[in-house]
């Protein structure tokens, strides 16, 4: 077959990420589609998978992404005629921890929220179910009838198969040697034949996707690692249909493998490989084994399947698969050149979200936009410094892990730490800061007494810093706090056409007076939230964005790519050469007047206002604004006067009880006023009316803006159906905490999830915010009801539901 010189899309890699992709595209009508593979289909990293094929994730999207893949593999061997190896055996998760038990009773509510079918077994019953096994120290466990197993290579044959049968060309031998780019976009590839333009062009490479990326400046980070398993000699007793069996808390894995047992590691400090790159030649090929690395795993295994001490190992394998930083795979088109895709780094993971991304991807480059809220994986979250290669090497020794770890609420890396501080970083940890990371930003978690650490205790109920958190609340709430927000992405836009790009992309009026700030989301067509943050008015034609730490290139790169092309404007990030500090309490005004002259009375400096102001002999930018619920300032200055800034407030707080507060204490907080955070209780899919935000929406705003059209025709449908409320769990320390995605049931029946949860320290109850829907709207008095019920845990506990916040709803402290 002749390789064309032109294509709609060009798909680099055919594992099994790169044929579900072709396979999707040509599944919805685009079937212009060429496939390059270096050697041939399977050969990296697919051909030696297990070929796990289990649905609980550890979030509701990525569930619903497994669920689907493993309804795909239960028809596409009849669509294609390509045999899969696919059959539904069912898996057992164990556990040998109370806390491994709490965690998948959690997951197991999560996977009832869209009917995953799951049963909570005692050991006794997993014995019943795998006979060998060995229950000493066992808890209890999960079964899940739905999984099940596949071979990697023929389920990927038959997703090549369909996609050749709908017109896609699929080519083996063809590696590409460049992506290229003109006018900014994706325009096409190199291969070792000649050029081949198109219009999109999907990385779909594993390992090798990270350096073809970087070689045109964009930023894929991955990294292989070794990941081993042995499979035994032949064993006559096995029964075939042995359900899969994980033992997370042992970091092992097993499957029956044609009358054979295979048994996986996923340890938890993992060997990085390919560091120097990887052969051109690499083919099919296994790594040197490593008895040494895996033998203190498979000897515990050997203790829990005794079988396994009587039956020799037939094969020792070491394969590489590409693990991200944060462990979580990478799809959608790149914030770097549009026209440009990807879909990898699944971390051991590809097989079982194989159908799901390469759905989502296939609609993404159809519509221009995701299909689904896909802010878990999508690739715009990462950070350009994440392609350094020592940082990635550091980092996979333990993500890897992170595959069969504890998913501890607050977890923190423990590799690759320290890659971005504040100015004030020094300042803080003597302070006595515990550090926790976002994005590579060092800020802090909680704060110790000097002298005072206490053993670190990650729980799902209350862990060891909860009261440390509680104090840090209780002084907001009476005093003064100091959060040091320098991580926070800050975009300086300016230009005779500023307003006019902003009022564009905005939902709010940006065309206000000079030295004001504009709550306001932007929207996608749909109506959807893109982003959450603020804009102030400096000037005329100067404005300044304040928007979250994770999503700073997300959000810049919505901004760039919905600018008219003939606005006159320039987009400047300017985060790392701003530092900020917010300043929250009731003696807030008594601690400025001691280190500035100006006016900070409500009639001086009324909410929502910014101006600068002279603070001790630096020139600060003040916003009164808050993000607690308290009566507070944003404080903006250079980096270069940070040191001072920081010890002059320092220095006069001891008087107004000044004390340092931490990112956990300000999730508390926000929760407790029911502050959106975007990416968990607002997102892609939540309008803003939805998400109780439509006081933000200037929804007759002259010229409109997008999004305008949908909401104002989810105005015109009557009472909002679906709508963000404010949940309280009533009860004393028995109470359990809400994290994410536990169910919620009106009557019985669930009829809605928790987004994000916290303590309140000041109300003194456990907090979420959540979604439920209605068809006839949800109202007060809808809420007020019935009996309403939030799932944790497979247990259910009584909930109290409304519309307002549950700390100081009309917002009385705030503007005091």
């Amino acid at each position: 077959m002749q390789v064309p010189s032109k294509a709609d899309v060009v798909i680099v890699g055919g594992g099994i990420a790169g044929c579900s992709v072709a396979y999707h595209l040509s599944k919805i009508g685009i079937t212009d589609v060429v496939l390059c593979e270096r050697k041939q289909l399977t050969s990296g990293t697919t051909w030696h998978a297990a070929g796990l094929v289990t649905q609980l994730r550890s979030t509701r999207r990525m569930t619903e992404f497994a669920r689907y893949t493993g309804e795909l593999f239960g028809r596409i061997e009849s669509e294609t005629g390509q045999a899969t190896g696919f059959r539904r055996n069912g898996a057992l998760r164990v556990a040998t921890t109370a806390a491994r038990y709490e965690e998948l009773a959690r997951g197991a509510s999560m996977g009832r929220n869209f009917g995953l079918p799951v049963e909570a077994v005692t050991p006794g019953e997993i014995a019943e179910r795998w006979p060998d096994i060995n229950q000493q120290g066992i808890v209890g466990g999960f079964w899940f009838p739905q999984d099940g197993q596949v071979n990697p290579a023929d389920v990927t044959m038959a997703y090549a198969k369909g996609a050749r049968m709908a017109g896609a060309k699929l080519f083996e031998n063809l590696p590409v040697t460049q992506i290229l780019v003109e006018n900014g976009k994706a325009s096409g590839v190199l291969t070792a034949q000649g050029k081949i333009d198109a219009r999109v062009v999907v990385i779909c490479g594993g390992m090798w996707s990270r350096d073809l990326a970087a070689s045109i400046g964009v930023t894929i980070p991955l990294h292989a690692a070794e990941h081993f398993y042995v499979v035994t000699e032949a064993i006559p007793t096995l029964p075939k249909n042995l359900p899969l069996l994980f033992l997370t808390d042992e970091w092992t894995y097993y499957k029956e493998d044609a009358g054979k047992l295979l048994v996986g590691f996923f340890e938890p400090a993992a060997k990085p490989w390919g560091q120097k790159g990887i052969s051109d030649s690499f083919c099919f090929d296994a790594l040197p084994q490593d008895l040494d690395h895996i033998a203190p795993h498979l000897e515990a295994a050997a203790h829990r399947v005794p079988l396994l001490e009587k039956t020799g190992v037939q094969l020792f394998f070491n394969g590489p698969e590409s693990f991200t930083p944060d462990n979580r795979y990478l799809l959608g088109e790149t914030p770097e050149v549009p026209g440009l895709f990807c879909a990898t780094g699944f971390n051991s993971l590809g097989i079982l979200s194989s159908g799901g991304a390469g759905k989502a991807l296939a609609a993404w480059i159809r519509d221009g936009r995701p299909p689904v809220e896909l802010n878990d994986v999508d690739v715009r979250r990462t950070h350009s410094f994440q392609r350094n290669r020592r940082y990635l090497e550091d980092r996979t020794v333990e993500s890897l892990g992170l595959n069969f770890d504890m998913h501890w609420p607050s977890r923190q890396f423990a590799t690759a730490r320290g890659v971005r501080r504040s100015p004030i970083h020094d300042r803080l940890i003597a302070a006595g800061a515990w550090m926790a990371e976002q994005s590579g930003w060092e800020r802090p978690g909680f704060f110790n007494e000097t002298g005072h650490e206490n053993p670190l205790e990650y729980s799902y109920h209350r862990p060891s810093w909860f009261e440390n958190v509680a104090a840090e609340c209780r002084n907001t709430a009476e005093n003064v706090t100091l959060f040091d927000h320098s991580c926070f992405s800050k975009f300086r836009v300016e230009g005779p056409d500023a307003v006019r790009v902003l009022n564009l992309v905005s939902a709010n009026e940006c065309d206000v007076e000079v030295g004001r700030v504009v709550y306001t989301q932007w929207l996608n067509e749909a109506g959807g939230i893109e982003a959450d943050l603020t804009i102030t008015r400096l000037g005329k034609e100067l404005f300044w964005i304040i928007t979250g730490t994770p999503t700073q290139r997300r959000d810049i790169t919505w901004l760039k790519r919905h600018v008219p092309a003939d606005a006159r404007v320039s987009i400047t990030d300017v985060t790392s050469g701003v530092a900020m500090f917010t300043l929250m309490g009731p003696k807030v005004r008594d601690l400025l007047a001691q280190i500035s002259p100006d006016d900070f009375s409500n009639n001086g400096f009324p909410f929502g206002t910014s101006r600068e102001i002279d603070l001790g002999y630096a020139r600060v930018r003040a916003s009164r604004l808050t993000f607690v619920g308290e009566l507070g300032f944003e404080l903006y200055m250079e980096t270069e006067f940070a040191t001072h800034v920081y010890d002059t407030i320092a220095s006069a707080g001891g008087a107004y009880g000044l004390t340092h507060g931490g990112f956990f204490a300000l999730n508390s907080l926000r929760m407790e006023k029911g502050y959106r955070h975007w990416g968990h209780d607002v997102g892609e899919e939540d309008t803003p009316y939805e998400g109780g935000l439509g006081f933000a929406v200037s929804i007759k705003k002259p010229g409109g803006f997008i999004g305008q059209e949908a909401l104002l025709r989810q105005k015109e449908k009557g009472p909002i159906a679906r709508r963000l409320v404010h949940i309280k769990l009533p009860g004393g320390e028995s109470t359990p905490m809400l994290h994410h995605d536990e169910p919620i049931l009106l009557n019985g029946e669930i009829v809605g999830s928790v987004t994000s949860g916290a303590y309140g320290h000041r109300v003194g109850s456990s907090l979420g915010l959540g979604y439920v829907t209605n068809p006839g709207g949800v109202t007060n008095d809808f809420l007020a009801a019935g009996k309403w019920e939030v799932e944790v845990a497979m247990k259910r506990y009584p909930a109290e539901l409304q519309l307002s916040a549950w700390y100081d709803p009309r917002n009385e402290r705030i503007r005091s």
